[in-house]
This record gives C-alpha cells, structure tokens and sequence, in this order.
C-alpha cells in the first residue's frame, strides 16, 4: 500500500475537510450566485421589511449566510480535528 491509502489517517483527515469545503463553497455558489442572480425574480415577490428578497440576497443576505458558512466550517473542522487527533493519539499510545 502506498502512501494514500484509504486507511491513513492523514488522507481520511483531508478527505473529510475537502468533502466540507465543497458543501460549504456549494452553498455559497447557490446563495451569491443563485439568489443574487438567477432567482432573484421569483425572491422578489417575497418581501422582508418592505425589500424585495432577491434584492435583500444580492445586498445583504448572501453576507450573512457568508459569515454564518465560517462559523460552521469552524464548527465542522473542531469536530474533525478532534476525532482525527483523538485517532492520532490511538496510533502513537500503542
């Protein structure tokens, strides 16, 4: 076996990371680019505090969903360190 192998800890440990990069950019994508653009005439028939929402997306919104993608990418990468460091530690005690 080769220096990639499935059962390394290190490549599960950025495979992990790389599957929570793509959903987080995904969504990302789908709310800068699909709710700021491409659906933004179907938001606007929705209103919040008297704003369209396609045009509360395109001005606002997409920056929050921005900074709440941090917090969970934070959230996520906590998590998988922990497990990843706590299978580290496993390896090296034995």
């Amino acid at each position: 076996m080769g220096p990639m192998a499935t059962h390394d800890p290190e490549h599960s440990y950025w495979r992990g990371n790389l599957k929570y990069l793509s959903i987080l950019l995904i969504i990302w994508f789908l709310v800068s680019y699909g709710c700021g653009i491409l659906w933004v005439d179907q938001l606007d028939k929705i209103r919040i505090g008297g704003f369209k929402l396609g045009f509360w997306f395109a001005q606002q919104g997409s920056i929050y969903v921005f900074v709440g993608l941090i917090f969970l990418y934070v959230l996520w990468m906590n998590r998988l360190d922990k497990t990843y460091e706590a299978s580290k530690n496993d390896h090296t005690s034995g």
